[in-house]
């Protein structure tokens, strides 16, 4: 098992539109500038996870996307799975045939392991990871970024 930058992002994505309050849209550009993530990359992951309804677009000039639900309703597994990632552990997709059609002798530790990453992942939801001290601190961090980003362009606060 493997997670792939592609779930990473969509975790990090998520978890900074959580972090908003849940009456605001944010634009992927906002997104995009906060966690250094492309924005073309972004609209790969979105559009995934609009077809998973895990976020809704609005569109005009105070568009972008806001939680389809509330983040206490999300979990990280339901992010991952919805842009096609996997937390598979075995190199057969469960299937037991890892080795020449036949199952290997690791087959069962691997497909326990995934279950407990299942499990664990099923337990965390975005509002578990907004209470968290340390995404606290960072997303400060990148508001205070933001804040000063946005005086040295505009000259306003």
């Amino acid at each position: 098992m493997r997670l792939t930058t592609r779930g990473r992002y969509t975790v990090t994505a998520m978890l900074d539109l959580a972090l908003r309050p849940a009456d605001q849209t944010i634009t992927l550009s906002e997104i995009a500038a906060r966690q250094t993530i492309s924005i073309a990359y972004l609209e790969q992951l979105f559009s995934k996870l609009k077809r998973n309804q895990l976020v809704t677009s609005v569109r005009g000039a105070n568009g972008g996307y806001k939680l389809a639900r509330s983040a206490d309703t999300i979990t990280v597994l339901e992010i991952i799975e919805a842009v096609n990632e996997s937390v598979d552990a075995t190199r057969c997709d469960h299937q037991g045939n890892c080795q020449n059609g036949a199952m290997c002798l690791t087959h069962d530790l691997w497909h326990g392991l995934s279950a407990h990453i299942e499990n664990y992942l099923s337990s965390i939801t975005l509002a578990d990871l907004i209470n968290r001290e340390n995404v606290q601190t960072v997303a400060i961090r990148q508001s205070s970024h933001d804040d000063l980003a946005h005086f040295h362009v505009t000259g306003t606060h």
